[in-house]
């Protein structure tokens, strides 16, 4: 059984409250936030404030999903903001051993996110330092897209390096999940489910986030 994590990028922005307590109340096992600059992807979302707000709702962990450059700026203000888990991203982490150890120094997770084109070859060298690998299943920058099947294959891929290197890392998958490809996401090794547009497009949310977890 995959842990679920519902992108409250989706989420209705004028009753973010009531979705908020929709997840509270849901089988769902932690919040996804994007947080998107407007520079390393086409898109700006969530600031600090807006999530430090938000946390003061939750009753369960954020799963905060950097998206941005220079992440190492702001990991101090993220942790304050109320981080549980934060992921930076492969391409935008030129010194990522050290973010790491900086992320895990403030108490939180720590997470790398790859794009789809990214190979998870990269990763080998610090996978016993990552908590979780957020796997990117469709161009970051925007909800709604379509799954990129090769990401089955990498999915794969980074369960074998994990399991030879005896690391305990989580692989998440983010983009395009939906009640049709979990099943076969989860058999290829993923263990932490994003779902967005599935859950909040969804007539009765709660019974979607149900209906995913009992996959």
């Amino acid at each position: 059984m995959a842990l679920i994590a519902p992108s409250l990028l989706s989420a209705n922005f004028l009753k973010l409250e009531e979705d908020i307590e929709m997840i509270n109340g849901s089988e769902a096992d932690w919040f996804h936030v994007d947080v998107m600059d407007g520079r390393f992807v086409p898109n700006i979302s969530f600031g600090m404030s807006i999530i430090s707000q938000m946390k003061k709702k939750a009753k369960k962990p954020f799963d905060v999903h950097l998206m941005i450059v220079e992440p190492e700026k702001y990991f101090e203000e993220f942790a304050k903001a109320g981080a549980d888990i934060l992921s930076v991203h492969l391409e935008a982490s030129p010194h990522l051993h050290r973010s790491l150890q900086v992320i895990k120094s403030l108490g939180m997770k720590a997470g790398v996110a790859i794009n789809p084109h990214t190979p998870v070859s990269l990763l080998a060298d610090t996978i016993n330092d990552i908590d979780l690998v957020c796997m990117m299943s469709v161009n970051p920058g925007f909800g709604g897209q379509k799954f990129i099947p090769h990401t089955l294959r990498k999915i794969q891929e980074l369960k074998k390096i994990i399991n030879e290197r005896g690391a305990s890392t989580l692989i998440e998958i983010d983009g395009g999940v939906t009640l049709d490809n979990t099943a076969e996401l989860i058999q290829a090794g993923a263990d932490v489910l994003v779902a967005g547009n599935t859950v909040f497009s969804s007539p009765d949310p709660v019974d979607t986030i149900k209906k995913l977890k009992a996959i």
